[in-house]
């Protein structure tokens, strides 16, 4: 049973510098904050720019629940600055990389796997990842996520899809999921997606609960354990100002 928290972000990238800042965030964020927070990297991808907004990078990081997402802001906010001061040099180098971004606190649906599990049992790799943002009736967020757990079977069995990643969004009213897909083969999401533009519903139970539905296509970053099958360490990390 997943009884993890995860922070959820988008980073909108600055210029050309969407590779490096992926490398900036896995090599030189996430070594710290799993030492310092407890904090693993559930994933890091940059968002297929002809599927949604570009230059773009997502970040899903995995808290021990809200009790270790708690520490976690502690450990951050706790200084004048509201900033880890052993991080300064990271945050500046950041700060020439992006413009911005928003961020969402996530909880996962009790049957999804946390990054360990999902690496361990080989599930983590794939040629691309669907990412969905969904909104129901208030409410009804964890009866699309039951329902979409029993729909995802048949997605698996019809086109090779996995779902990995499910989740709804706190500090809402109920009413916002998040999925993640992993797909085998560029393929297997052309043909999944060729059906549902003739109008075939790749969750068909699910569709009493939405109201509205968007998905992009992701792209692992090197450094992801979606890709290596394991956290970034300090051996992957680099100078602040490369």
């Amino acid at each position: 049973m997943n009884t993890k928290v995860y922070i959820h972000e988008f980073i909108n990238v600055v210029g050309h510098n969407r590779a490096r800042y992926m490398q900036h965030m896995a090599a030189n964020w996430s070594p710290l904050a799993q030492e310092e927070r407890n904090q693993l990297c559930y994933g890091i991808w940059g968002v297929v720019g002809s599927t949604g907004t570009w230059p773009q990078v997502v970040n899903i990081w995995e808290e021990d629940a809200f009790d270790g997402l708690a520490e976690s802001f502690r450990h951050e906010l706790g200084h004048p600055e509201l900033q880890d001061p052993a991080l300064a040099k990271w945050w500046a180098a950041a700060a020439e990389m992006r413009s911005g971004g928003f961020d969402r606190i996530l909880v996962p649906h009790p049957k999804m796997p946390t990054i360990e599990e999902l690496v361990n049992g080989g599930e983590h790799r794939g040629a691309a990842y669907a990412h969905e943002i969904i909104t129901t009736s208030p409410g009804g967020a964890w009866r699309f996520l039951d329902a979409a757990w029993e729909d995802a079977e048949k997605i698996g069995a019809n086109y090779g899809w996995r779902l990995t990643g499910a989740w709804t969004t706190a500090m809402r009213n109920r009413d916002e999921c998040v999925l993640l897909w992993t797909i085998p083969t560029w393929e297997a999401w052309a043909g999944a997606e060729a059906d549902a533009a003739q109008g075939r519903e790749l969750l068909p139970t699910t569709e009493v609960f939405v109201r509205a539905r968007q998905r992009i296509l992701l792209a692992d970053a090197p450094l992801s354990p979606t890709r290596t099958g394991r956290q970034p360490s300090r051996a992957d990390r680099v100078d602040w100002t490369d």
